[in-house]
């Protein structure tokens, strides 16, 4: 009889989900190498989707917690754009299904672009409510860093759609008319301050790389306005722009000298 080909073992392995399948232990007695490589990585697959599994259901302790207490529109809170020279500080809130499963879903800090995208894309289609702050360069010269940072995570908290009755927040206190938690490093820890991260990561993103069309010569599509070597030479170059943090250092001693 003739043997399945690899390539047809390829496209039929891939919709196995069970460990148990006929199949798989079929094709383990089967000697061909790329048989058995194919087998080992359907393995490894399961094993990681395993463990990833795993690791959301332990980042939902916070949200469980509350849950208990009686809450039922848990929303995680977190920013990111604290340290750039340049562009806005950008916050989102974003309430989760309770019976939510957005696999590999994570710190926004510990994934690539690529897979950011695909979260952010997942998350906007699974979240109960996601709300978006943007707080201007110029607004934070006018009120300083952390009150920039507050003011965002209260306007995306007001921006959901669906009111929320608990704040998760990542590492800050914004004293809303909801109770809150302050977590550090929270967005390593809820599921739903993790994917307050990417949204807002991406978010910020998609915002420096318009402001790389109007600016083209800072490069902030590579650099997103934070102070790497080619930021800074752009800035010795041609001073700061609009968009650019006039109280931070070092634009504020360039500003100083034109």
């Amino acid at each position: 009889m003739k043997k399945t080909s690899i390539q047809e073992i390829r496209k039929l392995i891939e919709q196995i989900q069970d460990e148990h399948d006929p199949f798989l232990i079929q094709l383990a007695s089967d000697s061909r190498k790329g048989v058995q490589d194919l087998l080992e990585k359907w393995h490894h697959n399961k094993k990681q989707e395993h463990a990833d599994y795993e690791y959301y259901r332990q980042m939902e302790a916070y949200e469980i917690n509350a849950r208990k207490q009686g809450f039922t529109f848990i929303a995680g809170i977190d920013e990111v754009g604290r340290g750039p020279l340049a562009g806005p500080v950008v916050s989102a809130a974003v309430i989760l299904n309770e019976n939510s499963y957005i696999r590999g879903l994570n710190d926004s800090k510990k994934l690539t672009e690529k897979k950011r995208e695909e979260l952010y894309t997942q998350i906007m289609d699974a979240a109960v409510a996601v709300g978006i702050g943007v707080i201007s360069a110029e607004e934070i010269d006018e009120i300083n860093i952390y009150e920039a940072t507050k003011k965002s995570m209260l306007a995306a908290v007001q921006n959901l759609s669906v009111q929320p009755d608990y704040l998760l927040i990542d590492a800050m206190k914004i004293n809303s008319i909801y109770p809150e938690t302050s977590i550090v490093k929270g967005d390593a820890k809820s599921v739903s301050i993790a994917a307050a991260s990417v949204i807002a990561k991406v978010t910020r993103d998609r915002i420096m790389k318009d402001y790389h069309n109007k600016y083209p010569e800072y490069g902030f599509h590579l650099h997103m306005g934070y102070g790497t070597k080619l930021h800074l030479a752009a800035l010795n170059e041609h001073g700061p722009c609009s968009i650019h943090r006039n109280t931070f250092a070092p634009i504020k001693t360039l500003s100083d000298l034109r």
